[in-house]
């Protein structure tokens, strides 16, 4: 690789279209390893280390220098000297090092995590907020009145100074089946049942699909989980071609297809067939480590270049804010290196492409 190629890579100031806030509170060993493992639920096995894992591996070959140590130290050196600072003293260093402009924050999510003022602060970056349509319906469930009127109050209000909407649809019963919007009547009796049973995690079909479908109204991005998560995501039910009728009906509305993997290729293919269709890279890549590279590739195959955004989906650990970052730029310089060595690309388009899934594409898309 060129060095203005890799120079280009390494100084793009980046758009995470899809973030989380780090912890606020100390992490314990046991706590921090888990927070190094996407799909398990419970406290790893005595046996097991998260340390042992790509994502293990690629902290302590990218995180270690930042805090003094050398590459690919041992993980009881490495946990010691996190140990030595506080969450937010740690997300002093990781997060400027990201090279990120924008953060857009998913702050649905709860307990002692940032939110966008800690975000900034520790960044010295621009915030955006991205409304969860799920905890909107918890909010409307536990407002008086109609729960539909409650629910589009909610989110109008919100979504004022917001950039995006998201859905967790995978997490509550995936995208397979109807997902057409419903009537009042259903919606009414739907939220009636859902206040009863005491209005807390939303899985109702009917409620889940007249939130996307209020979503879709606003006219700003709507993203959705898409693939890769935790255990009580149906990662079989979270194939993106299960949406089809749904983009079909989706009109201009930009929709997100977050993560993706591995349904990477089909997601790419939906890129290309809607026009309002776009992916983003996140997640996947920490948790890929040193294999990340084969990903990125895959996500340039049939995705126009104007169709993929950057994110880490980065959530707890403040490594993760910077190593979606580190990753990311390590595999793309690998990869578009490789099409310039062969010939295939030119290193000016390489650099533009850089540019577009780093910031360009979420500039426009959010309007950023």
């Amino acid at each position: 690789m060129t060095s203005a190629l890799a120079d280009h890579i390494a100084g793009v100031r980046l758009v995470d279209n899809h973030v989380h806030g780090y912890w606020l509170a100390a992490a314990d060993r046991r706590r921090f390893e888990n927070g190094l493992n996407e799909a398990n639920i419970e406290p790893l096995a005595d046996f097991d280390s998260g340390f042992d894992t790509q994502l293990g591996f690629a902290v302590r070959a990218h995180c270690a220098p930042l805090l003094g140590l050398p590459e690919h130290v041992d993980p009881q050196s490495y946990w010691e000297r996190r140990s030595q600072l506080t969450e937010s003293q740690l997300a002093a260093v990781f997060l400027p090092a990201a090279g990120v402009s924008d953060w857009l924050v998913d702050t649905g999510l709860p307990g002692e995590i940032a939110g966008l003022p800690e975000m900034a602060a520790a960044s010295g970056s621009a915030v955006g907020e991205i409304v969860r349509l799920e905890q909107v319906a918890e909010q409307a469930a536990a407002s008086p009145g109609d729960y539909a009127d409650a629910f589009r109050r909610i989110l109008f209000e919100r979504s004022k100074t917001a950039v995006a909407t998201k859905t967790v649809l995978a997490y509550r019963g995936g995208f397979d089946g109807d997902l057409s919007a419903p009537d009042t009547r259903a919606v009414a009796e739907a939220a009636a049942r859902w206040r009863a049973a005491g209005g807390v995690r939303l899985t109702d079909r009917t409620l889940l699909r007249f939130g996307v479908h209020e979503a879709l109204r606003l006219d700003k991005p709507l993203q959705f989980h898409v693939g890769l998560g935790d255990r009580d995501c149906d990662l079989h039910r979270t194939n993106p071609m299960l949406l089809l009728d749904f983009l079909r009906q989706s009109g201009t509305t930009p929709i997100v297809l977050l993560h993706c993997y591995p349904y990477e290729r089909e997601a790419g293919y939906l890129a290309q067939a809607f026009n309002n269709v776009y992916l983003d890279v996140g997640l996947s890549v920490n948790h890929l480590g040193a294999r990340a590279e084969a990903f990125i590739g895959r996500t340039l195959e049939l995705a126009p270049f104007r169709k993929i955004l950057y994110s880490s989906d980065a959530f707890g650990p403040a490594e993760l804010h910077y190593l979606g970052s580190a990753l990311w730029r390590a595999g793309m310089a690998a990869v578009l290196a490789g099409f310039v060595r062969r010939g295939q690309w030119s290193e000016a388009d390489a650099m533009r492409v850089v540019d577009l899934i780093g910031r360009g594409n979420a500039a426009r898309v959010y309007a950023r």
